[in-house]
């Protein structure tokens, strides 16, 4: 299977699981899958070894694949700790930023360009995880880089809602421009404040956030 598709078979069922179509203790039965994607078991299998890894399904002994409720508490606490190390990987970025990097990371801003201006919210999402890793990569502390890596994926679906929010989108692209000449005027500080506005969930937008999954049938205990 092509990475596209099985990435769009993962997302497709993780999408499932956010907004409530496959809801929270509910058993993700490997050949219904199967058959509902037309597809083999060994992607579905993959997809939700992937998910589990994130903490949206947990693998139960006989039971196989279970969707898991994190609650609105841990999802807030997620976007917290990832405002903070984005903020310390902008900071490390403004400082130590070569010029490698300031190709790959105007490059990958060119692409979230793109992606606003057709209005394609998907191909922006990952667009912008792009540009993202091209801060963590700026920052060349590979201990740092793994453990955003890391947090990011477990925010994957709750981020890519939030761009769906009316105007989000534009409003991103637009600190992303903010972000990126900090970055490259080496702004430390201004950078580390300007990553950690952008990824906080605060007030409205975390209201937004939390409307967004209730309103697709999503029950946040």
């Amino acid at each position: 299977m092509a990475t596209s598709t099985f990435h769009k078979l993962r997302d497709e069922i993780e999408n499932g699981i956010v907004t409530g179509t496959l809801p929270p203790g509910s058993r993700l039965d490997e050949v219904q899958l199967a058959s509902r994607f037309g597809v083999s078991r060994t992607p579905i299998r993959e997809a939700l070894m992937q998910l589990g890894a994130i903490g949206l399904v947990e693998i139960r002994p006989r039971r196989g694949a279970v969707v898991v409720n994190p609650g609105p508490n841990r999802i807030y606490e997620m976007f917290e700790v990832m405002a903070e190390l984005e903020g310390m990987a902008g900071s490390l970025a403004a400082r130590r930023y070569t010029e490698e990097d300031r190709a790959k990371l105007l490059a990958a801003h060119a692409e979230c360009e793109r992606s606003v201006k057709s209005g394609d919210t998907d191909a922006y999402y990952y667009d912008n995880e792009i540009f993202h890793r091209a801060i963590y990569e700026a920052s060349h502390s590979g201990f740092l880089l793994d453990q955003c890596t890391a947090l990011h994926r477990r925010l994957r679906p709750y981020r890519r809602l939030q761009l769906r929010v009316l105007n989000r989108m534009k409003v991103s692209f637009g600190e992303h421009t903010r972000i990126v000449e900090a970055i490259l005027a080496g702004e430390a500080e201004a950078a580390r404040e300007l990553l950690r506005g952008h990824i906080a969930v605060q007030g409205d937008r975390f209201g937004d956030l939390i409307a967004s999954l209730t309103s697709n049938g999503q029950k946040l205990l």
